[in-house]
């Protein structure tokens, strides 16, 4: 079973590079499932019902998200709806869901979100929540995906040691940048600390630079925004093994205007 996860998709941007990319490495990659990360997609803060809609009409199956998740107040009612979009779960009482079943060639695949604490806030601890994920999904799904969206690397290490064997794998987002530290543990779970982000090239993380630099230089407030031009695409593809579940195998893709889409011959199914 083959998963291709697409980091944080940003602004107009980030949408731009899914029309143009996705079809492209869907062709070669021919992923059973594609989840992508979009808590950023509206303007870089949170997701619209209709831009979630947008993503699943470009070839996206489910979406998850992170901190920004209620940014937009139309997202309420519909989260609660649309099964497809996963909320953090350790918004416990909140609406929507913090993850989704789906099946695939007649397995069950879990698509589980979790958000970090360091740095980020006091919301539930993701490694209590994703326990009690997996006690009230066993025996359901024989594949697990868990997009952790945190902001420390030790943090994400911790949680993927933590689970190791009770999970398919851990993907890291919200940093937008990509780590190439991709790996499969000795429990069988695959491994990213974050699979980058899917948007403006010529930013810092996403927004424009202008502003950025000016906080930084007169230390007084700026508005940031989303940053045009060229645009960028980071994925990861994570196969797992059918009996048991685990990886077999998580590879990155990143496109840039420097480092374009290649042959693809190294990324076909076998």
């Amino acid at each position: 079973m083959r998963i291709l996860f697409i980091g944080d998709i940003v602004g107009s941007p980030g949408r731009q590079a899914v029309e143009r990319y996705l079809p492209r490495v869907q062709d070669v990659v021919q992923a059973d499932i594609v989840i992508a990360n979009g808590e950023n997609v509206a303007d870089g803060r949170g997701i619209t019902p209709n831009l979630a809609e947008w993503l699943f009409d470009h070839g996206i199956d489910f979406i998850t998200m992170g901190n920004h998740v209620w940014d937009h107040p139309k997202i309420f009612d519909f989260i609660d709806q649309e099964k497809r979009l996963v909320r953090p779960a350790n918004f416990r009482l909140a609406p929507g869901q913090g993850y989704a079943l789906c099946s695939v060639g007649g397995r069950q695949l879990a698509i589980v979100n979790v958000l970090g604490r360091a740095f980020m806030g006091e919301w539930d601890g993701p490694l209590e929540v994703l326990s009690a994920v997996l006690e009230e999904i066993a025996d359901q799904a024989t594949w697990i995906v868990v997009d952790v969206h945190a902001e420390t690397t030790s943090e994400k290490q911790a949680l993927a040691w933590y689970f190791d064997g009770r999970v398919s794998a851990v993907v890291g987002t919200h940093t937008h940048v990509q780590t190439a530290d991709e790996r499969i543990l000795p429990g069988g779970t695959g491994y990213i600390t974050d699979v980058g982000m899917t948007g403006p090239f010529d930013g810092i993380i996403g927004m424009k630079k202008e502003p950025i630099l000016h906080k930084m230089i007169t230390h007084l407030p700026a508005r940031f925004e989303v940053a045009d031009g060229d645009c960028q695409f980071s994925a990861a593809i994570i196969d797992c093994e059918d009996e048991n579940g685990r990886c077999a195998a998580i590879r990155r893709v990143f496109i840039t205007p420097d480092h374009p889409w290649p042959d693809g011959a190294a990324f076909k199914r076998p």
